[in-house]
């Protein structure tokens, strides 16, 4: 047996792979193509893929899912569906208008925020994490309105290239609005993530959002922040969270760099 096969014999299996905000965009050709890459390269190699939110930076509608671009990720994703790897998505707050069409082109199951799951023996919280930046006010209130049934149809009624517009301009004065405020305010609330871990009876919980990659420990309970993306900037970023069939949780940098948890 050669080397690399018996490295690769040695490896634990992995059961699950979560990743979030990689805010896909042709603007971000690096961030892409190590995306696509990771979704050839890993998630080739699991049972489970789970994309907990804001895997593109907008989404105006399953109307464009025949975009040049948006097509690629689609096919992608499709391929992995097709090979027997689950795929599961929760909304970020940047496309939670993917929905039925997105997801009957790629083969991906779409979850509730929260969800709870059992993986590897594991039962485990699973969101995006915006719902509980409870502090930042303005944003809760933003969060309601969008995710509002009549809002989402009435602004879905829209031609496509005026959506595009206002998410535009969306985007714009929510990267204003986020420079005005402390940091503490965008991070989630201790009482919001504590109220999680009761009403879902789970000691492990998992989610993206607030970019501060990170695992927190209290009183037995893990709450594992995953890493954004952004391979375009001048030192890249971005990695996941692997569970094995021992039910060891793992956080894996882009560079393949393990750390311990």
């Amino acid at each position: 047996m050669k080397n690399s096969e018996k490295q690769t014999a040695a490896q634990p299996k992995m059961v699950a792979l979560f990743v979030s905000d990689i805010h896909l965009s042709p603007s971000l050709p690096k961030t892409t193509r190590a995306f696509l890459n990771f979704l050839a390269e890993q998630g080739t190699k699991t049972e489970q893929l789970y994309i907990l939110g804001d895997m593109f930076e907008y989404w105006v509608g399953d109307d464009d899912i025949h975009d040049k671009y948006n097509a690629e990720v689609v096919q992608s994703l499709h391929k992995l569906t097709a090979a027997g790897v689950q795929l599961f998505w929760i909304a970020g707050n940047r496309d939670f208008l993917i929905g039925q069409d997105f997801a009957s082109a790629t083969g991906i199951k779409l979850l509730q925020d929260p969800s709870v799951i059992m993986v590897a023996g594991r039962k485990i919280a699973i969101c995006h994490g915006d719902e509980q930046c409870t502090d930042d006010i303005g944003y809760i209130q933003f969060r309601a309105q969008v995710r509002n049934v009549e809002w989402q149809r009435n602004f879905l009624a829209l031609p496509l290239a005026q959506r595009k517009t206002i998410v535009q301009g969306m985007r714009e004065s929510s990267k204003m609005q986020q420079s005005q405020k402390e940091l503490s305010i965008m991070d989630v609330n201790s009482s919001a993530i504590e109220q999680l871990f009761a009403s879902t009876a789970c000691h492990y919980l998992i989610h993206g959002h607030t970019h501060r990659p990170a695992l927190h420990e209290h009183e037995g309970q893990y709450r594992y922040v995953l890493p954004d993306w952004d391979c375009d900037e001048a030192n890249p970023r971005g990695g996941w969270i692997s569970i094995d069939k021992d039910g060891k949780i793992h956080r894996i940098s882009l560079n393949h760099c393990e750390i311990t948890s």
